[in-house]
């Protein structure tokens, strides 16, 4: 049943007529958020009182035909609803409502325990902006609109900083009485199940009277000025921006939103509808193309997406220049806007960025740290490789190299040498008083539980605590680092190093318990009732697999994955005879290597593929080759030979094709031409499998044909919505690297699910990266600098021993390979699209990105607003008409 005088009141603050054409009905947003707490009471009161006029409940009663007592009752419950704004002016408690937004809206939903109750309230301030935000699109100029971006203040310091009003210590220091409440735009969100990752506590700081009535009505905590800059310093270290309610006047207002991109609605006018100027500060974004390296930390925390990678190499044939229209001269609807702005960001332009990142699993910020390592600031380099693998000193040494197949300067001479710069530079993490341990960024406490410490399962607790969340990794071995540890030999990886590495995920308070097999000694049901709220599922591909040929039960065989376990634990110390490795993978190669340590010499692989075809590294095929092991192509097993319950030999025969013509694994035989390979040791390394053991009996997570965990390849959330997964157990046996990038996304997958009403996908960086085209590129004039290298290590040295003799450059090498970087990438900025914040400048490293001023808008108070609007209106109706009647002339 609708209420008669809830709705004339909606009508009312709206300045509508009730009934009209354009007043407000029953079905919208403006009489949605006050039906629920509202009474027909307390709007007679309201419709009593005039927008932005001071009143008292002595001066209201008789209007309203009340008494005092009765007009101050329901005065106050319109205060304490949100509704009305009450502070003490001379002794006496003055009221007066403002406008929807900023104002009421924000107002009710900041009332905590309405909004638990009555939901609806948080979607009527939603729905607000999305019904009513086109009628504004192209209709204030810059400066004046509801809510105006306040640039970061050291973003504008210096030649470019004019104007008090665009400096956020003004505002706080201008005020004497301050509280903070939590975000209401954020709050809203949450309450539809719509958050975005960033939390709403402790966001926005109100001053003077607004800090009164939030105070009085307990929406916000009281805080001192001190207090209020530090919010402000950490929100910006957050890569949040200000806004401030822009309806005071220039120079004035009440409060300071530390907001978000992905959820703020007043943001939500730019990015949806492209109504910039709304919003938007005098300022915006520009790059300085030489300084910039195209780490993508400004793209990333671009609130708007204004920010994306690009190039800046020289091309054959120009770059399509991106056509930028607005609603300044053009009609617009509803063809022009980004309806999906929350889940469709892009991070790179269609013409493509740098291919080191790109091909990078976890798209590191590769020409980013070797530009500081050229400027010798490697710890900040450090700092930088961080924000995406945890682990830089460990695949400095085992890392694929996928940057350095990709990168551009290989199609001049030789590719950067990547890899040894990023060794060279995480030689400090092996070093307590150098290393690089981040700051935790929050305190959330929640206890999430990592089921195996290999890179995945390490990675996802070194994210998830630096987020402040209470971390313990489960791994049923005695040692941490799973593959890494056991699968790996130290002539590649040494342990000391894994161990260092994994000594700051301690230093950060992730608790580990080893020998626990989760599924054995304890379950995913006893963890939830010891209150963990979210698993990582890393347990790896831990498991050898076999052949399935007569003979490979025998005494003598055993799983390449098997073999380097023990090697590993101590549990072979000596492999004599003949051995026969049995494949030509990655782990063939290091269990033939490490074979040739332990016995006399003589070992052989056998693999299907051709040499050409062979999965392994070519590096690493060259290196066992140094070290005498002869590599037999296109040879599978047959059969194993055994006398007397011990194996003699392994018949083989011809491989004709490994695979078929859409590259998949097909092999074909000639069976009749076979060859018979002596052996007192056969290691049998076609592959890895996974051994769930009772993990996960009687739970609802399920498997994909080959046994690895079905889960949402963006989020890795399984059929157990508190179950999230990645590394080898979700995609197979891929490289370290691969398993390092998952586990970040698995840790910002489960801060999302623990966290009340937070969307997996809402506001996420998709990580969705495209190469520039290499065709396109002009390479004359370029450099002939020689790649550095360290050289191979002789063959006859290196298997004599399990220590890793390969060196790391010298700080002159370090020096001479920088120069080499073609610094492929730079920023792209679309300066219309961007609002100004400054919240780019914060991220930047290189002083490649700045502020400029580029408007010159002040704010209005409301009260003058009217005649400001029409003018702008008539003249942007006058804009649309002359571009009309040129394109009309133009195609005549």
């Amino acid at each position: 049943m609708v209420k008669t005088k809830v709705l004339e009141l909606a009508n009312h603050i709206s300045r509508k007529k009730m009934g009209s054409k354009n007043g407000i009905t029953e079905k919208d947003p403006e009489y949605m958020i006050l039906e629920p707490v509202v009474t027909e009471e307390m709007a007679e009161v309201v419709l009593c009182m005039e927008i932005r006029k001071k009143t008292t409940a002595k001066e209201l009663a008789p209007l309203c035909g009340k008494s005092l007592e009765k007009t101050e009752e329901l005065l106050w419950k319109l205060a304490d609803a949100g509704v009305c704004f009450v502070n003490e002016i001379d002794g006496v408690d003055t009221y007066w409502y403002d406008t929807w937004v900023p104002g009421i809206m924000e107002m009710m939903v900041n009332h905590k325990e309405n909004v638990k109750k009555f939901p609806q309230i948080a979607e009527a301030f939603e729905a607000y902006g999305r019904v009513r935000g086109p009628r504004t699109t192209g209709a204030f100029p810059v400066g004046v609109g509801l809510m105006r971006v306040i640039p970061i203040e050291k973003a504008i310091d210096g030649e470019t900083r004019r104007a008090s009003y665009e400096e956020v210590s003004k505002y706080l220091n201008d005020n004497n009485i301050f509280s903070v409440s939590d975000c209401s735009c954020r709050t809203a969100r949450e309450a539809m199940g719509e958050g975005c990752g960033h939390l709403k506590e402790d966001m926005c700081i109100q001053m003077g009277h607004a800090a009164e009535y939030y105070i009085r009505t307990g929406r916000g905590r009281q805080i001192t000025r001190e207090e209020a800059f530090e919010i402000i310093r950490k929100a910006e270290e957050n890569g949040l921006m200000h806004q401030i309610p822009n309806l005071d006047g220039s120079g004035k207002t009440h409060a300071i939103c530390n907001c978000c991109g992905c959820s703020c609605l007043a943001l939500r006018t730019a990015e949806m509808f492209k109504n910039v100027d709304m919003v938007r500060s005098n300022y915006v974004s520009h790059v300085d193309k030489d300084k910039c390296v195209a780490c993508g930390e400004c793209v990333e925390t671009c609130p708007v997406n204004a920010l994306q990678l690009g190039q800046k190499l020289c091309t054959v044939t120009p770059l399509p220049k991106k056509k930028i229209e607005t609603p300044r001269d053009m009609e617009w609807g509803p063809e022009k806007w980004n309806p999906d702005y929350r889940i469709n960001r892009k991070d790179v332009v269609d013409s493509g960025t740098s291919p080191c990142k790109t091909e990078c699993p976890a798209h590191i910020a590769i020409q980013g740290y070797i530009k500081l390592a050229s400027q010798g600031r490697y710890t900040e380099a450090l700092e930088l490789i961080k924000h995406e693998n945890p682990f830089p000193a460990v695949c400095g040494r085992v890392c694929p190299r996928k940057c350095e197949s990709a990168c551009t300067r290989g199609d001049i001479d030789s590719p950067i040498a990547i890899d040894e710069i990023k060794k060279f530079i995480a030689e400090q993490d092996l070093n307590k008083e150098e290393r690089y341990i981040p700051e935790k960024r929050h305190e959330y406490g929640n206890k999430i539980a990592v089921i195996g410490a290999g890179p995945a399962g390490l990675s996802c607790a070194y994210y998830l605590s630096i987020d402040g969340y209470n971390v313990t990794v489960f791994e049923k071995e005695e040692v941490l680092g799973g593959m890494l540890t056991l699968g790996i030999p130290s002539f590649r990886l040494e342990k000391n190093i894994v161990n260092a590495e994994i000594d700051i995920l301690r230093e950060l308070g992730v608790k580990f318990k080893t020998g626990i097999e989760v599924g054995k000694n304890i379950t995913l049901n006893d963890l939830r009732d010891q209150g963990y709220e979210a698993f990582y599922l890393a347990i790896g591909a831990k498991a050898g697999r076999k052949l399935g040929i007569e003979g490979e039960d025998a005494d003598g065989v055993i799983t390449g994955i098997d073999f380097l376990r023990n090697v590993n634990l101590g549990k072979i110390n000596e492999f004599k005879g003949k051995t026969v490795v049995i494949g030509g993978g990655n782990v063939a190669i290091d269990v033939a290597r490490t074979a040739m340590r332990l016995g006399e010499n003589n070992v052989s692989m056998y693999c299907l593929e051709s040499r050409e075809q062979m999965p392994a590294l070519e590096e690493e095929i060259e290196e066992a080759m140094a070290e005498n092991i002869v590599i037999h192509n296109s040879w599978g097993p047959k059969r194993i030979l055994v006398k007397d319950g011990r194996i003699t030999a392994v018949e083989l025969k011809k491989c004709l094709s490994a695979f078929d013509e859409n590259g998949r694994f097909y092999p074909i035989y000639d069976e009749d031409n076979t060859i018979i390979a002596e052996a007192d040791n056969i290691v049998i390394s076609i592959g890895q499998a996974i051994d769930y053991g009772n993990l996960i009996l009687d739970s609802k997570i399920e498997l994909n044909p080959n046994n690895t965990v079905k889960a949402d390849p963006f989020t890795y959330q399984t059929n157990e919505p508190d179950v999230f997964t990645g590394g080898d157990v979700y995609t197979g046996p891929r490289f370290a690297i691969d398993a390092i990038a998952a586990g970040k996304q698995g840790a910002i997958s489960i801060h999302r699910y623990v966290q009340p009403g937070q969307s997996l996908i809402i506001g996420r960086d998709r990580r969705e990266y495209q190469s520039l085209d290499k065709q396109n590129l002009d390479f004359e004039g370029y450099d002939s600098l020689p790649r550095q290298s360290m050289g191979h290590v002789d063959g006859s040295r290196s298997k004599e021993t399990f220590k890793d003799l390969r060196g790391t450059f010298t700080m002159e090498q370090v020096m001479e390979e920088t120069k080499r970087c073609l610094s492929c990438g730079a920023t792209v900025v679309d300066e219309f699209l961007c609002v100004g914040c400054g919240a780019c400048t914060m991220k930047c490293k290189f002083d490649a990105i700045s502020l400029i001023r580029k408007y010159d808008g002040e704010g209005v108070a409301f009260e003058n607003l009217k005649p400001v609007v029409l003018k702008h209106i008539i003249k942007r109706k006058g804009k649309i008409a002359v571009k009309k009647a040129v394109n009309i002339f133009q195609r005549d």
